[in-house]
């Protein structure tokens, strides 16, 4: 009796094939990656040798939660071709956390977030319909768009730094932007996904001789090391800290369950609700994980879900190869020293890349929604500029009590907390005349 076929997902590839995809899948997320340990630990001033402890951490991480996410285990895992990596939807909320309460508070909102994804997993089918296009859509817009001045920033020098808006500066930012956009359109398709990688190492090429970059913490850093438990300090539970953090669970939960059904399409392996729960079950250990290992919360990235459709390969070995790969550069102390000495300007000219595709990701969601009458637009331009509103003004809540300025200040909370509450206002509460049915317009819950 012949054996039973493998399903591709399942297919096991020859190494070669292993080794040549998932760096592949390395490269595609890498700059992604790295950015969010960049602007938090930018953000908050950190030395030097903490900003690359950060950043090993990160990818050590990333390539565990991609590990539990392909292979499984137990009730964790969709078992499907997922890269995992730090969400940006938290940066924002993170910087203001950090502000207030160090890297401590971080990663105890951090720890009850991953915990309250576990717990929400199996039930977070019937939340969906609160979390349609519409509210995904806004919030990603808003994502995107919030994260722009930290590019911008960037740019310019970084913020306090003796020569910030000088024209090296934004010129250096200009030549790695225009380098991404010519690798993108004339490179070769495979190196057109890795463009923002290329563009960062063609960007360092000119630095160096120019003066930009000081590797002294390079020699410093260790060749080999791993992560340990809470480095930075026993973790802090701060209640505003914690709603914001949890705020920021129930957004990445939802991009996540589009990822997987997404992924899901591309394989043939369609996602059931347990095997949408086991997937959001592993997002949340690998977040807890991270807030016990000085990281971050975790999500699919979309990127790599564009690479399994563009290659065609299916199999989670694949992925799972990708974060094996991960984990050994997790280990290199010395390369998360080299990253961290990127010049911002660098990092300038590829953020406003990175993060204008986040909000053209979130108005490439909202183009399916129903805009046939103003109650969806409603919810898209005041949710966006109630967002929006602290990045513009940074002092506008200034006179309002802590726990308020953590949450309200993070134009991602602040946008998502809107999006959602104009959504059950317009599309979920009874219209005018009492029936107990929905606004007729219903385009929000497409």
């Amino acid at each position: 009796m012949p054996p039973a076929p493998v399903h591709p997902v399942d297919e096991v590839l020859p190494p070669s094939q292993l080794g040549a995809f998932g760096l592949q899948h390395v490269l595609a997320m890498y700059a992604g990656a790295v950015a969010v340990p960049l602007i938090v630990g930018g953000s908050l001033k950190m030395p030097p040798a903490d900003l690359a402890y950060l950043i090993t951490a990160d990818l050590l991480l990333c390539g565990i939660a991609t590990l539990l996410q392909c292979v499984g285990w137990w009730r964790f895992g969709v078992r499907l071709p997922i890269m995992q990596g730090c969400t940006f939807a938290a940066v924002s909320p993170m910087v203001l956390i950090g502000q207030h309460g160090g890297l401590p508070a971080i990663y105890g909102s951090v720890i009850v977030a991953g915990v309250a994804m576990i717990l929400l997993a199996p039930v977070f089918g019937r939340l969906l319909r609160f979390f349609p296009p519409l509210v995904t859509g806004t919030v990603i817009l808003v994502i995107g768009l919030s994260l722009l001045p930290v590019a911008g920033n960037w740019a310019a020098g970084g913020s306090g730094s003796a020569d910030f808006g000088a024209p090296k500066n934004l010129g250096l930012a200009a030549g790695v932007l225009m380098a991404i956009l010519a690798i993108q359109r004339f490179a070769p398709e495979f190196i057109g996904r890795v463009a923002v990688l290329a563009g960062i190492a063609l960007g360092m090429v000119v630095a160096v001789p120019l003066g930009f970059t000081d590797f002294g913490g390079v020699g410093d850093a260790d060749w080999v090391g791993i992560s340990t438990p809470f480095h930075f300090g026993t973790p802090a539970f701060q209640g505003a800290a914690i709603v914001s953090m949890l705020v920021v669970a129930l957004v990445t939960m939802t991009e996540t369950t589009g990822d997987f059904i997404a992924v899901g399409e591309l394989t043939g392996r369609r996602v059931e609700p347990g095997r949408l729960a086991d997937g959001l079950r592993a997002d949340g250990m690998s977040t807890v994980l991270g807030g016990v290992f000085n990281t971050f919360p975790y999500t699919a990235f979309a990127q790599n879900v564009g690479l399994v459709g563009l290659t065609r390969v299916r199999s989670r070995w694949v992925v799972a190869t990708a974060g094996g790969i991960l984990v050994l550069l997790g280990l290199l102390p010395k390369l998360g020293a080299v990253v961290a000495a990127i010049p911002a300007p660098v990092l300038g000219g590829a953020g406003l890349v990175m993060f204008g595709t986040v909000a053209a990701s979130g108005l490439r969601t909202l183009a399916t929604v129903d805009f046939k009458d103003n109650h969806n637009l409603t919810v898209v331009a005041v949710s966006v500029a109630v967002g929006l509103l602290p990045v513009g003004v940074p002092d506008v809540y200034k006179q309002f009590p802590d726990w308020f300025q953590t949450v309200m200040d993070s134009g991602i909370s602040a946008g998502c907390l809107t999006a959602i509450a104009l959504n059950l206002l317009f599309n979920h509460l009874p219209d005018r005349s009492g029936s107990g049915a929905p606004l007729p317009d219903g385009g929000g819950l497409s």
